[in-house]
């Protein structure tokens, strides 16, 4: 069947993510410029990673100029960083606790206990490194949260030479895709409750959660292009869980409709409306 005209809502979606590319691309570019002005007057710029980046930047691209070289990264690149900055950053994680606080208020008992660790470790302190790193069942429950719910649901890569995979051999140029959300609710890996929210499945480590102990976890990718921020992502997440832990209990708002729905990351499609109760 063929569409015409604009009403079409392929043509609507286009239209409305072009819409926001532009408006990105203005704010990213107000942000760089004001922040290189800042650079060039002599202010410290150093306190966040954008600083770091196009003062470094800038000193390539001086060093450069004086070499006749062309290395040094162009105002389209900055900007395509700063988006990935925040993509892969800051909404991965916003992403992973919105679906935690999903799933824990669905198992409220899961909600308990990692209440429990928090409590017991912390109180109502501010949570500091060393205990964060000692939550043991919050790192679970996270763990089983990245497998239901990956934010990142498919990884790419391209081969740039002849590569072998079993019998296979892999001309330079093709592009593969691996299917994180297939693989991660498989039962022949998981095992039947593959689609269930199961964190004890986690209490020995990562490496012992599948049914052969085979590696099939891939929530920040794996091998040589792993995600470097996993580390911090985890730590960011467990700071902020363990605060709303400290101070709330929460639950699911009748309003709510169990639908995950992939836009770059996975979310909640018709939102997560909660209900939160001060301890």
């Amino acid at each position: 069947m063929l569409y015409q005209g604009s009403s079409h809502p392929c043509h609507t979606f286009q239209l409305r993510m072009k819409q926001t590319a532009r408006e990105v691309r203005t704010l990213l570019m107000g942000i760089i410029t004001k922040r290189e002005k800042a650079i060039q007057s002599g202010e410290a710029t150093r306190d966040d990673l954008l600083g770091l980046l196009l003062e470094s930047n800038m000193r390539e691209m001086g060093q450069n100029e004086k070499s006749n070289s062309s290395l040094g990264m162009t105002i389209d690149e900055v900007i395509e960083e700063c988006k990935l900055f925040y993509f892969a950053g800051q909404e991965t994680t916003s992403v992973l606790l919105t679906w935690t606080l999903v799933v824990l208020s669905m198992h409220p008992e899961w909600q308990e206990m990692a209440r429990e660790e928090v409590l017991q470790h912390f109180g109502r302190q501010n949570p500091d490194f060393d205990g964060l790193s000692r939550l043991k069942i919050m790192s679970m429950i996270l763990y089983e949260v990245l497998r239901l719910y990956s934010p990142v649901i498919v990884l790419s890569r391209q081969t740039y030479k002849t590569m072998q995979l079993g019998d296979i051999a892999i001309p330079p140029g093709v592009l593969l895709g691996l299917p994180i959300l297939l693989i991660h609710h498989d039962p022949v890996i998981w095992g039947p409750d593959a689609t269930e929210f199961k964190p004890s499945r986690f209490s020995e480590g990562i490496s012992k959660a599948t049914k052969n102990g085979q590696q099939a976890f891939f929530p920040f990718g794996w091998g040589p292009r792993i995600c470097i921020g996993q580390n911090f992502a985890l730590l960011e997440a467990k700071m902020g869980l363990s605060m709303i832990l400290q101070h709330f209990k929460f639950e699911l708002s009748e309003r709510y409709q169990h639908a995950p729905y992939p836009v770059l990351t996975v979310h909640p499609q018709h939102g997560a409306p909660f209900k939160f109760h001060r301890l």
